[in-house]
């Protein structure tokens, strides 16, 4: 058998409904373990990311750059693997596509928040951001929510155009918006997925929105506007992917909230601690927990 996947062997590995589920598993497993990653700044702007996680069976470790400058050309902004080894005997099992797994593997976390959190999971839904991210969370919502209608802008009119006509072939009533701050009220599914190098909502959103930002991973990255922010944490509920938001959430941050005195998505999931009313702020910076949570899924299928 091919250890070696390409993108699409990779992406036929991860469903998202599966890999939603194994991310809920991995909740309650005592024997995961995930060290600190690695982000190493380069020159020109770029960032070098290594990621390790294991537990009983399974070790995995992501390698992969982030390349901003990359956006809009024919180069992904994202390159790299996620290496897979046996924990028992040291076998490497899987090299799977990096950035895929990354697209996929973010939509189902945040597939999962949403079942978890979204008071209206029909939508309309509202992407901002018409990427690798923003279509793999339009196949991750369309899969695992009872979604019809699709509202989709990018600064880039092709890309949105793109992910409309993707949008309708799975189904869905899809439309390209200019201004995303222009139909936050008739949106109560948000996801954005920019590069965040500036704001991109601001306007107040409805009392059952449930927004999943997971653009920004770094304290001077940002896609919300702090009164957006705020406006969550006083109304309704901020939600954290993990508590290494407390360094990483560039939104809560430059809104002057600390992401450490929010409920992570697993206490949400374990029970932990309660959904409040209100609207729901999902919080996502990456983990490597999530890769391995995919490479879970792509070691059974």
């Amino acid at each position: 058998m091919n250890s070696l996947l390409d993108a699409s062997q990779t992406a036929a590995r991860l469903p998202y409904g599966e890999l939603a589920q194994q991310v809920r598993a991995l909740f309650a497993d005592e024997t995961v373990q995930v060290p600190e990653r690695l982000v190493q700044p380069l020159p020109g702007g770029g960032s070098l990311f290594v990621m390790p996680a294991f537990d009983s069976r399974i070790a995995v470790t992501k390698l992969i750059t982030f390349t901003p400058a990359n956006a809009g050309t024919a180069r992904p902004a994202i390159q790299g693997d996620v290496v897979v080894f046996h924990v028992a005997t040291g076998e490497r099992l899987l090299v799977l596509d990096g950035p895929t797994v990354t697209a996929r593997r973010t939509a189902a976390v945040s597939l999962l928040a949403a079942q978890q959190l979204a008071p209206v999971p029909q939508g309309p839904l509202l992407i901002v951001g018409a990427g690798a991210q923003g279509r793999a969370h339009l196949e991750a919502f369309a899969e695992g929510l009872p979604l019809q209608r699709v509202f989709v802008a990018s600064r880039r009119v092709g890309s949105a155009l793109s992910l409309v006509a993707h949008a309708r072939d799975l189904g869905l009533d899809a439309t390209v918006v200019r201004d995303p701050d222009a139909v936050l009220a008739e949106c109560p599914l948000v996801v954005t997925c920019t590069p965040a190098d500036g704001v991109v909502l601001k306007s107040q959103p409805r009392g059952d929105v449930f927004i999943a930002a997971v653009g920004s991973f770094t304290p001077r990255m940002i896609e919300l506007g702090p009164d957006l922010c705020r406006h969550c944490a006083a109304q309704g509920q901020v939600v954290v992917d993990t508590p290494h938001a407390r360094h990483e959430a560039g939104d809560l941050l430059q809104a002057g909230l600390e992401p450490a005195a929010f409920p992570t998505l697993r206490e949400i999931v374990l029970g932990e601690k309660a959904a409040r009313p209100g609207p729901v702020l999902f919080k996502s910076c990456g983990w490597a927990g999530w890769d391995l949570a995919a490479a879970r899924t792509a070691v059974r299928s």
